[in-house]
């Protein structure tokens, strides 16, 4: 290696300019590689592919970790507030982003749609700039078990906001007024800080004013959280609201939403992707997938996840070395027995 060569990289190395260093990399390869040793330019090439592979690494670990941080900073300030004002109870829960789970199966077309929210939200700066605003109003809908909890805490997740989910035990109050005036207490309280605020099982408060069963009192907090969410405007916050009793919901409440996405069943082959990613820590048999996947006909996301835990379970308790198709025949006939 020519002198001059070695004195670049030596200063490159102390002045930490990773840039220079790659490329003064690459120089000292081709170097080695036309005066024909090419077995150590090949173990160069393979030790700075290396270096850059967890140089990279290093770099995403400490951007999640900054991230991270922020996030449980911005948490710490909302832990506090808001409480109801009768009995002084938290409203919010905060999830510590370390629990969210973002990992889910979901038809190309679904996923399409929550791939957009997220883009927008990255984006939600550049489209202000031409007068736009990204999607903040989320209504998730479907059947119990199909991942709308679990599209909540994606949402937080790859957005990085922190995810406050709403204690409708605490919100919702026998006295007149006090429900409406918790709810705008939270609102309130979510107003000024980034953050995804969670609405799950929404149509506790959101029932149609039209049911002749519900009293005033639910009207009343009804026209409340329609007023609130036509005034709710912020350049970095989410409201995602879920429910699987479509049919209760106001309907003036649906057009609230910015977004309206089912999150429906999953089908044939949603069902066994499930089913493999669940099993993956452990070792997998020979198994015929078409015929447990029709075994599990009509199977939500969470009910798919409980199968293939059960079955792990019982291969490890067994001291088997794989799970095979028995195991996820037995599982899946537990809990169509439970189900009963």
């Amino acid at each position: 290696m020519k002198g001059e060569l070695l004195k670049r990289l030596f200063r490159a190395i102390a002045a930490s300019d990773q840039a220079a260093i790659d490329k003064l990399t690459y120089f000292v390869i081709q170097e080695e590689r036309e005066k024909g040793h090419t077995l150590l330019a090949d173990q160069l090439e393979n030790i700075a592919k290396k270096g850059q592979s967890e140089l990279r690494a290093l770099e995403n670990r400490q951007a999640e970790t900054k991230q991270n941080t922020a996030a449980e900073k911005t948490l710490h300030r909302l832990i506090e507030l808001p409480t109801s004002r009768r009995y002084n109870l938290n409203l919010l829960t905060a999830i510590p982003r370390d629990k969210l789970r973002h990992y889910m199966v979901l038809p190309e077309s679904v996923e399409k749609r929550f791939q957009r929210i997220e883009r927008e939200y990255a984006a939600r700066d550049r489209l202000a700039h031409y007068g736009f605003q990204y999607r903040q109003k989320i209504l998730l809908y479907g059947p119990p078990g199909c991942g709308k909890t679990l599209g909540a805490e994606r949402l937080a997740w790859n957005t990085g906001l922190p995810l406050l989910k709403v204690r409708f035990d605490s919100l919702v109050s026998s006295f007149l007024g006090e429900t409406a005036s918790n709810l705008r207490l939270i609102f309130d309280a979510v107003a000024e800080t980034p953050c995804l605020l969670f609405l799950d099982e929404c149509d506790v408060i959101a029932k149609s004013r039209e049911d002749n069963q519900e009293v005033g009192e639910i009207k009343r907090v009804v026209n409340s959280l329609l007023q609130i969410l036509d005034e709710y405007e912020s350049s970095f916050g989410l409201i995602v609201a879920a429910t699987n009793l479509t049919k209760s919901l106001d309907t003036a409440v649906w057009r609230r939403f910015d977004d309206l996405i089912e999150v429906p069943k999953p089908r044939d082959q949603e069902l066994e992707t499930i089913l493999r990613q669940t099993l993956s820590p452990v070792e997998i048999g020979s198994i015929n997938w078409p015929l447990i996947v029709q075994q599990m006909n009509g199977f939500s996301a969470a009910q798919a996840v409980r199968v293939a835990q059960d079955a792990a379970k019982r291969a490890i308790l067994d001291r088997e070395e794989l799970v095979i198709e028995e195991h996820l025949k037995i599982a899946i006939e537990e809990l169509k027995m439970a189900q009963t």
